[in-house]
């Protein structure tokens, strides 16, 4: 039931995933409509919509259809929290896409007697990303200090609490020159290639909405965005926030044996030490780490520490797109 009592209409927000051509792989969520202003502005507004993206009232065990743009059909239900997955072997998924990569489907309820009316006439789109064959290389990002400045090493992460539930995700500015820089690497070095993009937080996926419409608002590319349950990310034991970020990454590498990656996160937390372990388990893989100076002088030692004796993939710890940029095409990535 939504913040004032009233009976809220029925949604189905399909996250952007990444599957195969044999593999199909689709997650979303089935809620309560909010109806949450993502450019509301205002202290009480901020207040009511970040209270609603974690008081959302989700829809469970109810049983969902999905149809793909060629006429088949999947089937699957929701869980305890509302969550859907899809996971399911497949075939010629990749005649289905579009220029950019992207499969698109459509879900909706498949159980009437819910007795609420159902928005947008039970029928929500979702996508899923299978990479082109001729993609040059694919790109692994953190978000938070990387992309959008959240300031997640300050003293007890208060900055960037007050960032992320504070404020208007259209006033949330990005690192300068990150969405230039991020199409350039989508396009790679040929100009003309569609290199996939996927983006790696330790945010909930309450937050997916809003970290999608600062995406689009920053004209970033369109990649799937993997968040985790908001259960682990209120845990105290911050090394819960390793496993997360290498079981996504892992499973990335797994999914694509035949593409290698560049792997571009900020020297704040655990980033250094995920794509370090990550480069050592698929060396292959792996063309380029890339950190971002998050300002914080004993966390920088840390990591440059910690890469001294590291010598089997590139590594550039840089103060600014430009500088990334630059040691990109000095390898040959651009």
């Amino acid at each position: 039931m939504g913040v004032f009592g009233k009976k809220d209409k029925l949604q189905i927000i399909a996250f952007q995933t990444y599957g195969t051509d044999a593999h199909l792989y689709l997650r979303g969520r089935a809620l309560e409509d909010e109806e949450i202003d993502l450019a509301d502005k205002g202290f009480f507004k901020l207040i009511r919509n970040t209270y609603q993206r974690f008081d959302a009232d989700e829809i469970k065990h109810t049983p969902l259809n999905i149809k793909l743009v060629d006429g088949r059909a999947v089937s699957g239900e929701t869980n305890d929290d509302g969550y859907y997955l899809i996971d399911l072997p497949s075939k010629d998924l990749s005649q289905l896409i579009n220029d950019e990569g992207w499969l698109q489907y459509a879900i909706s309820y498949s159980d009437y007697s819910l007795k609420r009316e159902i928005l947008h006439e039970n029928r929500f789109p979702g996508e899923m990303m299978i990479p082109h064959e001729d993609a040059e290389f694919g790109i692994i990002s953190d978000i938070d200090d990387t992309i959008l400045w959240t300031g997640v090493a300050s003293f007890l992460k208060w900055r960037a609490i007050l960032r992320t539930f504070f404020s208007n995700v259209g006033q949330r500015i990005p690192l300068k020159g990150a969405a230039k820089l991020y199409h350039r690497l989508h396009h790679g070095k040929s100009g003309k290639a569609v290199n996939p993009i996927f983006y790696v937080s330790n945010s909930p996926w309450n937050l997916y909405r809003y970290l999608e419409f600062f995406l689009i608002k920053n004209s970033f590319p369109k990649g799937p965005i993997l968040l985790r349950s908001l259960r682990a990310a209120l845990t105290k034991n911050h090394d819960n926030d390793r496993p997360h970020k290498q079981h996504e990454i892992r499973n990335i590498l797994k999914t694509y044996p035949g593409l290698s990656f560049i792997l571009i996160g900020d020297s704040g937390e655990y980033d250094a030490d995920i794509y370090k372990e990550i480069a050592e388990e698929y060396p292959n893989q792996i063309l380029a780490i890339y950190l971002r100076d998050v300002g914080h002088r004993k966390r920088m030692v840390r990591v440059k520490d910690l890469f001294a004796e590291f010598d089997s993939t590139p590594v550039l710890f840089v103060e600014n797109s430009d500088q990334l940029e630059l040691h990109a095409k000095q390898i040959g990535l651009l």
